[in-house]
């Protein structure tokens, strides 16, 4: 199948606040009383689709917000890959570096309980044929951003190709997820490493300590530059090494369905670093955002806008 470009690149004269890299899934979800377990079945919600992926999500969650956003990845030539295009469209992210072909649109199953919790399975699709070749294509774009942000959807050898590309002005910032072995030189790129408890956990290969604080510590110590570590309804923890861990409220809501925040979090955290925010500040703001989301059903169609996140309380 021939692979091709949304669009023939137009960037001479222009500036991203972000290049999200990354995966762009549909999201197939099914809502249910409790998850079955091994062996059982359970009846559950209507099946609705959605467009997804951390790197998808990444990018219209920026956009929404009033970031010049682009995103680069590979959908299939399908209906699931004109449904996640026409989402970073209308979201108003450009689709300048997103490829089409080379393997079906990736999907991911979602079930969601009535507290909102979610557990996902993905089928990465088209999203495992982003290349390191693909990276290296798409040197202008990441010459024309300020910050570039990533996921572990795509091959880890494509994130690692992106380190070696990241043009020295441009900020990295990578959400391990799902979690995998990183190279050094990953690591050692971060600014900042966005974990969750159980990312954190893996990247530490485990841990005597239960405090957000000591695992920040012991994140630092693999070098990245910087750590934020997000902590669901009680907000996040940020640290760089030049004093102690920071720990940033997020605001109080009735969560619906937590699917895609911490895709949110990240997102506005990587654009408001790329304003020039510091990282607690930043991370404040992309606590605020990440509430939102879980408000309403769905990843990107709960997305807040600008003025959505400034109503809600404090």
């Amino acid at each position: 199948m021939q692979q091709t470009h949304d669009r023939e690149p137009d960037i001479d004269d222009a500036t991203y606040d972000l290049l999200v890299v990354g995966s762009a899934n549909a999201d197939l979800m099914i809502g249910v009383e409790r998850r079955p377990a091994p062996g059982e079945t359970v009846l559950g919600s209507d099946l609705a689709t959605h467009p997804g992926g951390k790197g998808a999500n990444q990018s219209v969650a920026a956009a929404r917000l009033g970031a010049r956003a682009v995103l680069l990845a590979r959908v299939g030539d399908d209906a699931h890959g004109r449904l996640l295009l026409d989402s970073q469209r209308a979201a108003g992210a450009d689709t300048v570096g997103v490829l089409v072909g080379g393997a079906p649109t990736g999907v991911a199953l979602i079930t969601v309980d009535p507290s909102g919790d979610n557990s996902i399975v993905v089928s990465p699709g088209a999203n495992a044929r982003l290349t390191p070749e693909d990276i290296r294509a798409a040197g202008s774009l990441l010459a024309a951003s300020r910050v570039v942000s990533t996921q572990l959807e795509i091959p880890v050898e494509s994130v690692t190709e992106l380190v070696r590309t990241l043009p020295n002005a441009a900020r990295f910032v990578l959400n391990p997820s799902p979690p995998a072995p990183l190279p050094a030189e990953v690591l050692a790129a971060c600014d900042p490493l966005v974990v969750n408890e159980h990312e954190a956990r893996y990247i530490l290969g485990g841990t005597s300590s239960d405090l957000p604080e000591d695992w920040a510590r012991e994140l630092l110590a693999l070098g990245p530059r910087s750590v934020v570590i997000t902590l669901g309804a009680d907000g996040a923890l940020t640290a760089d090494g030049s004093g102690s861990p920071v720990t940033v409220p997020s605001p109080k809501v009735d969560a619906v369905d937590t699917t895609g925040a911490g895709d949110a979090f990240t997102a506005a955290l990587a654009w408001r670093l790329g304003l020039g925010e510091d990282l607690p500040t930043a991370a404040a703001y992309a606590a605020r955002v990440g509430a939102a989301s879980v408000t309403r059903q769905g990843a990107q169609e709960s997305y807040p806008t600008v003025d959505e996140v400034e109503v809600l309380p404090a």
